[in-house]
């Protein structure tokens, strides 16, 4: 049997740390919209009206998470391409299709967001703020903005939370209606696959606010999506596709070097929370086998012999294992801790 120790013990070990850093899975958001957030309930709410064989292919694959599917696809095109190269008009609708499901994703997640900030209470933000209060740089691969909006209650506490990400009002252009992100400035919050909120319009990576138009930002994601305009998003469906899209986009790949820098020094520590460690966001864990950090939590929720939470057992290991190879005699240090002992939204 594994140790699942309560957050607050977990913590404790990190006592002699330099720094410890965050990183956020899904988990975060379906703590608190379990019924918005889930693959499950974002599959429900997509639209494949256009491409009816998806959704059997969701079916045949028994899964509603969406990345399993796009994977499939692109893997099927792939093998198309170097087997049956003459169908390559079958190898493009594959591709296409994968393109849809990506689309319906962000649209899903948009049109289920909770409309407005304070669809969330006070308590709750107070609840989660005290929980980043731990952490001098939060990482997240989620892409809604709970984060964001939690960031933003600072009338709930007297907590100063390091909250950049390094984002500011264009000093050339002060009356656009958005902030664009500054490149010279040293952020400590990162959107590490993007977010609904983040779009890159070629020239530059910008970022809708309130504050800067006083429409709710969700209303202004959507009317973007309305307009065929889509957010920053990474979901391609394994880990060297989302690579490669991340190295071609400046704002995330000095988002991920951030991570990586993180993950050099021996004192440093990384807290997963609400992450499975899966195979196909290894382009995010494998700085944490190749550097030095010296100490992982990761959360589990529920029953620790779940299969869930055995599947995330067997990946720390593999990432041990990793570290003893590339990094031999530089230990990586797992702990376990339970996710609901952490009261993330309270």
């Amino acid at each position: 049997m594994v140790e699942v120790l309560s957050f607050d013990h977990a913590m404790k070990r990190l006592d002699s740390a330099s720094h410890r850093h965050l990183l956020l899975g899904n988990g975060f958001s379906i703590a608190l919209k379990p019924d918005i957030f889930s693959y499950g309930s974002l599959y429900e709410n997509a639209d494949f009206s256009a491409v009816p064989l998806i959704p059997l292919l969701f079916k045949a694959l028994g899964t509603t998470d969406f990345e399993i599917v796009i994977r499939h696809l692109q893997d099927a095109a792939t093998v198309l391409e170097v087997y049956r190269p003459r169908l390559v008009t079958l190898a493009r609708a594959l591709r296409r299709d994968a393109a849809t499901i990506k689309d319906a994703l962000v649209t899903a997640v948009a049109r289920r967001h909770p409309d407005r900030p304070y669809s969330v209470d006070a308590a709750q933000y107070a609840a989660c703020r005290a929980f980043l209060n731990n952490f001098d740089h939060i990482f997240t691969l989620n892409y809604d903005v709970l984060l964001y909006w939690a960031l933003m209650q600072d009338e709930v506490d007297l907590l100063d939370l390091r909250c950049d990400d390094g984002f500011r009002h264009p000093e050339e252009y002060p009356d656009l209606p958005y902030v664009s992100w500054q490149e010279a400035n040293s952020p400590t919050v990162h959107y590490l696959h993007g977010a609904l909120h983040l779009f890159d319009i070629g020239t530059e990576i910008t970022k809708y606010t309130w504050s800067k138009t006083d429409k709710a930002i969700v209303d202004q994601i959507r009317q973007a999506l309305d307009e065929d305009k889509y957010p920053l998003f990474v979901s391609e469906g394994i880990s060297t596709s989302k690579r490669s899209r991340i190295l071609h986009n400046a704002y995330l790949h000095k988002a991920l070097r951030s991570f990586e820098a993180c993950c050099r020094p021996a004192k440093n520590a990384v807290v997963v929370f609400g992450h499975s460690l899966a195979e196909n966001d290894m382009h995010i864990f494998r700085f944490i086998a190749r550097g030095s950090v010296g100490d992982l939590l990761i959360s589990l929720y529920g029953d620790p012999v779940s299969v869930t939470n055995q599947a995330i057992m067997k990946n720390a290991r593999s990432l041990v294992q990793r570290r003893e190879r590339i990094r031999r005699g530089i230990p990586l240090r797992i702990t376990f801790y339970d996710a609901a002992s952490a009261h993330v939204w309270g």
